[in-house]
């Protein structure tokens, strides 16, 4: 087969494996969380309904907006930076608008995360 073929299948091939790890790895997760709650329950241990809200509940949603910011930032970043070190005329311009759609979404999520600190 020819090279130009492959490009495109290997990267659905990679999208769709790194989205199967990412909720493979989070079900894997709440069901241990799950089996190590129900164990505590068999042995007679008792639990607090604030240590079951505190289990059911994502992390502090201030300091994961501020972490999702940094990170959609500076995958933005990297985008521009890589199409400037590229250093081909024809790849600059591409690769800053697509880096400009996470950046701009970093640039919302650190909002978020300033906008809730203030409110607090």
């Amino acid at each position: 087969m020819n090279e130009e073929v492959w490009i495109p299948i290997v990267l659905f091939a990679a999208t769709a494996l790194v989205l199967w790890a990412f909720f493979y790895y989070r079900y894997r997760s709440r069901s241990d969380l799950q089996a190590t709650v129900r164990q505590a329950i068999e042995k007679g241990h008792e639990l607090s309904p604030e240590l079951l809200a505190r289990l059911g509940e994502p992390n502090d949603p201030k300091t994961a907006d501020l972490r999702r910011g940094i990170v959609a930032v500076a995958v933005g970043m990297g985008f521009a930076v890589f199409g400037v070190v590229l250093g081909e005329q024809d790849a600059i311009r591409p690769l800053i608008a697509v880096g400009t759609f996470p950046f701009l979404v970093g640039v919302a999520y650190l909002g978020l995360w300033l906008f809730t600190k203030r409110a607090d």
